[in-house]
């Protein structure tokens, strides 16, 4: 028998044939494209496109929405900015940057429904944001004070997760619960969920099991990808032969590739993939094709591995730039509102800031409060001992 690794009979369909090496980095590594199944309604220069497919998912967005949408991505990245400095400053334990990714975060986020529920991953900052959490609110977390002061339930986002895919597993038992409880159907009231994670969580086996489940039961989940081409300093390539979104055909559901530096096309394409979920067609994948301008975390140097020259490849495709100047040519939007935009992220910075540095240090028994819901006898005699032992050195 022949080797299969060398399979390529020239009667064989032609996409059931192995790339090569320079075909897979050619494919998943189109820095400049994303290649040609790529959903952009937002040129990087600032033109409106079209999109037959998409185009109706975003007919609504007038000149107010599309200028509430930058209002968006600039007050994120402004906060970001700052907790980043904070971190630096010695002020937060660590920090996950956002930079570049606000339009693949807003667009999503602001396609959801009140009553859909979200799984993020550590760096869904712009997606808490929509979800009406106060930046101030995910300070703890990297304070090392708490796991998330807000209620998941109530604002209809999860707490964040730090274990790399694990949201898919709890998204998708989500999303069989909401179809087990009849939630799923044409009403206003029907709900999908949404499960965000990058391209590193693809070579998870929770992620994959999440797939699996999510595609026997019809679970009404959107797999929200967003492939900022390096998990950590892992190169995209290693991670995989074929583009992100079409492992979903492997398990017989949809997927799509949008660009993610495009927050009308990310805008619309959720929207539609929330609705299929909504209706009882889900699950489906979305890739985010868009890029970390930052580091992986603030105890990352991203100049170790990577060149400065992607990088300022794609400071040409900025998610910000493009809608600003949408503004400008299409709308005649004038500098007063970009003024006015800028100043309201400053003031938010300074509340940011100030919150930050002001946040109280919790005592040591803070550590058994979250454990259980309620407190059991021997998790209060382990708070008892270890408190007693902290006094005996106050006591010397």
């Amino acid at each position: 028998m022949s080797d299969p690794q060398d399979w390529t009979p020239a009667t064989a369909d032609p996409g059931l044939r192995r790339p090569s090496r320079e075909q897979v980095v050619a494919g998943l590594k189109a820095t400049v494209e994303g290649g040609p199944d790529l959903v952009q309604l937002l040129t990087p220069e600032g033109e409106r496109v079209a999109d037959p497919r998409f185009d109706a998912w975003a007919a609504d967005v007038d000149v107010d929405a599309l200028q509430g949408l930058y209002r968006d991505m600039v007050l994120v990245r402004r906060f970001d900015r700052e907790a980043n400095a904070l971190q630096r400053q010695g002020q937060l334990g660590i920090w996950v940057p956002l930079l570049g990714q606000e339009a693949a975060q807003i667009g999503a986020g602001r396609a959801m429904k009140p009553q859909d529920m979200a799984f993020p991953s550590y760096r869904e900052h712009g997606v808490a944001w929509c979800r009406g959490i106060d930046p101030t609110e995910l300070l703890g977390i990297f304070r090392g004070t708490d796991h998330g002061s807000w209620d998941p339930i109530a604002r209809r986002f999860h707490l964040y997760t730090i274990v790399i895919g694990n949201q898919c597993l709890n998204a998708t038992g989500y999303a069989m619960g909401q179809k087990f409880e009849s939630k799923v159907g044409d009403g206003p009231d029907a709900e999908a969920t949404i499960c965000f994670f990058g391209d590193g969580a693809t070579s998870q086996g929770d992620v994959h099991e999440g797939f699996v489940w999510a595609a026997v039961y019809d679970a009404p989940v959107v797999f929200y990808c967003q492939n900022n081409q390096w998990a950590i300093s892992e190169p995209l390539e290693r991670q995989t032969r074929v583009p992100l979104y079409r492992r979903a055909q492997g398990y017989g559901f949809p997927g799509i590739r949008v660009d993610g530096n495009d927050v009308l096309a990310c805008l619309a394409v959720t929207r539609w993939a929330l609705e299929e979920c909504r209706t009882g067609n889900g699950p489906v994948l979305i890739e985010a094709f868009t890029y970390r301008m930052d580091a992986h975390t603030t105890s990352d140097d991203p100049t170790r591995y990577r060149l400065a020259d992607e990088l300022e490849l794609w400071k040409l495709k900025d998610p910000i730039e493009r809608v600003r100047v949408n503004l400008v040519r299409e709308h005649g939007v004038g500098q007063e509102f970009f003024d006015g935009v800028a100043a309201e992220a400053d003031e938010l910075a300074a509340r940011f800031r100030q919150f930050c540095i002001d946040m109280p240090t919790p005592g040591p028994e803070r550590m058994f409060s979250e454990v259980y819901a309620e407190a059991s006898p021997p998790l209060e005699a382990q708070e008892e001992a270890y408190l007693a032992y902290l006094a005996g050195f106050a006591a010397e």
